[in-house]
């Protein structure tokens, strides 16, 4: 079961760098914890890395691509959660 509020998805991951590209429905912010859910992922991560146009961010607005690193595969059309104090 999805913990939190879903805030987006993934459209790549890039392996070697394990790095996964997100497409936001809603703001995101650096150290905020995330839930990545698919068909064969289901873990949960704080965010410690995020990149736009190879520069780093602390926030990233609804709307916008964002890269971040994560410790295990995602794939493309995952969805990700952000998980609140209620969860």
């Amino acid at each position: 079961m999805p913990s939190g509020e879903r805030i987006g998805e993934v459209t790549h991951f890039y392996d070697r760098a394990s790095v996964a590209v997100l497409k936001l429905t809603r703001d995101l912010k650096l150290g905020e914890e995330l839930h990545f859910l698919g068909k064969n992922s289901d873990f949960e991560q704080a965010i410690t890395s995020m990149q736009i146009e190879h520069q780093p961010v602390t926030e990233v607005k609804a709307g916008q691509e964002v890269a971040v690193q994560v410790k295990q595969k995602v794939r493309p059309g995952d969805a990700v959660f952000r998980i609140t104090a209620e969860s």
